[in-house]
C-alpha cells in the first residue's frame, strides 16, 4: 500500500514537472510534453491517471487564474474556477479511456489525443502534446503529423524507452538546426505595448497615433503590415473612412483585428484595408470560452458575447497571398492550424491582444506554440501582439 501512495506521489510530481516545463514559452522545450503519455501509460489505477491528468494540465494552464483576475479586476476566485472547470474535460477525457492491458493501450490514447483536438472537448485542448510534431520534424508537414501521433502511441507501451530514445534523437537534432520561421518579403508584423487602451480607446487621436505607426513602417519597404487583435475597436463606417483615406495614396496593405457587433452579439475579426477600401477577411473561429464565448446566454434568452465560427474562412485572400489566420486563443488548440494547413496556404498570420497576460507565459507560450506548427508545415509566420 505504501509502494502504491509513493508511486502515485511521483507520478503526479513528474506530471506537473512535465506540464510547468514543456508550456513555459520555449519551442524546443514542447517534446518535454511527451512525458505525459508515458506517465499516464504508467498509472495503476484509473484515478491516478485522473490526477496524473490532472497535474499536467493544471501546471501547463497556471498562468489562467492570474490572467483572468487582470481582465476582469478581480480577485484570483474566478479565475481558479475556470482553470479547475476547463480541466474536467482534459481529465475526463483521458481519465476514461485508460486501461490496464497494453494492448488496448495506444488505440485507447490515440482516442483521447483526437478527441482533445476537435470540438466539443478541443474547445479546451490546451496543452496538447502534439504540438511538439513541429519541433520533432520540422519540414515534414502531414507525415510529421502522422509520425508524432505514431510516436504517442508507442510511448504507452512496453516499447516506450526505444521509442523515447528515437524522438530524443530527433529532438536533438532538430535543436541543433532550429531557426524561426522566416518572415515573408514586405510583410511586417507590429507589436504593440498599449496595455488595456487597445481596441477601448475609440478616439481619433488614437487611430492616428496606429496610422502614424503604419505609414512609418511602409516608408521602410512593408507592404502588408499586421497589427494585433482589436487594434481598431469597434468597426465602424467612420473607423472605415478614417483609415481609407490615410491609405490613399500608398501601396500599403493593412491587416488589423476589430469588433462587429450587431443585436445578437459580435464577431472578432481580421480587416484588411488598403486606399482602395476595406473588408472583413476573418471571423474568429474559436474566441475564448467564458469570456468570450457565451452559448449559454442564448440559451437564456440574452444577447451578447462573441460568436464561434467553428469551421469557417480557414484561408482568407489578401494581397495576392493565402493566409492561415489565427486570433489569440486558436494558437493554443490544434483544430483552427491543422484546418487551416488542409488549403495549403501561403503564410500564417497570428494575432493577439494579450494585456492582461501580463506577469504569466501564455503570449510566451501562444507564440512557441504557432511556431513550432509553422516549422511543421515549413510556412512563413507573421506575429504581431499587443501587450
Amino acid at each position: 500500500m505504501r509502494h502504491d501512495k509513493v508511486r502515485t506521489t511521483l507520478l503526479i510530481a513528474t506530471s506537473i514537472v512535465a506540464g510547468t516545463l514543456a508550456w513555459s514559452g520555449y519551442a524546443l522545450l514542447l517534446p518535454v510534453a511527451f512525458m505525459f503519455p508515458v506517465l499516464w501509460a504508467f498509472a495503476p489505477t484509473r484515478l491516478t491517471a485522473a490526477l496524473v491528468s490532472a497535474g499536467y494540465f493544471l501546471a501547463a494552464s497556471r498562468g489562467l487564474p492570474q490572467g483572468v483576475a487582470t481582465f476582469y479586476s478581480s480577485d484570483l476566485w474566478p479565475g481558479l474556477l475556470l482553470w479547475l472547470s476547463a480541466s474536467l474535460g482534459f481529465v475526463g477525457v483521458h481519465a476514461l479511456p485508460w486501461t490496464r492491458y497494453e494492448r488496448r493501450r495506444p488505440f485507447r490514447y490515440l482516442a483521447a489525443v483526437l478527441l482533445m483536438a476537435i470540438p466539443p472537448f478541443g474547445i479546451t485542448g490546451w496543452a496538447h502534446p502534439i504540438t511538439a510534431a513541429g519541433v520533432l520534424f520540422p519540414g515534414w508537414g502531414w507525415w510529421g503529423l502522422a509520425a508524432t501521433t505514431a510516436g504517442l502511441m508507442g510511448l504507452v507501451t512496453r516499447m516506450w524507452p526505444a521509442v523515447a530514445i528515437i524522438l530524443a534523437g530527433f529532438w536533438i537534432g532538430s535543436a541543433a538546426t532550429w531557426d524561426e520561421p522566416k518572415l515573408p518579403e514586405s510583410w511586417q508584423g507590429v507589436d504593440l505595448e498599449m496595455g488595456a487602451s487597445l481596441g477601448r480607446d475609440a478616439s481619433i487621436e488614437h487611430h492616428r497615433d496606429l496610422i502614424a505607426t503604419v505609414t512609418d513602417r511602409a516608408s521602410g519597404g512593408a507592404r502588408t503590415i499586421v497589427l494585433p487583435e482589436s487594434t481598431l475597436g469597434f468597426w465602424t463606417p467612420t473607423v472605415e473612412r478614417l483609415w481609407v483615406r490615410a491609405l490613399q495614396g500608398t501601396d500599403a496593405t493593412v491587416i488589423a483585428g476589430a469588433a462587429v457587433v450587431d443585436a445578437g452579439g459580435y464577431d472578432n475579426v481580421l480587416i484588411a484595408i488598403s486606399g482602395a477600401g476595406a473588408q472583413i477577411v476573418y471571423r474568429e473561429r474559436m474566441p475564448v470560452p467564458g469570456s468570450m464565448w457565451q452559448p449559454w446566454r442564448s440559451l437564456l434568452g440574452a444577447s451578447g458575447g462573441a460568436r464561434a465560427h467553428f469551421f469557417e474562412n480557414p484561408i482568407a485572400t489578401v494581397a495576392d497571398s493565402r493566409i492561415a489566420p489565427l486570433i489569440c486563443y486558436e494558437q493554443l488548440i490544434v483544430w483552427p492550424v491543422l484546418q487551416s494547413m488542409l488549403h495549403d496556404p501561403d503564410v500564417i498570420v497570428a494575432v493577439g491582444n494579450g494585456w492582461w497576460t501580463k506577469g504569466t507565459s501564455i503570449v510566451a507560450i501562444q507564440r512557441a506554440s504557432i511556431e513550432a506548427w509553422a516549422r511543421l508545415f515549413a510556412k512563413p509566420l507573421v506575429l504581431s501582439f499587443n501587450t
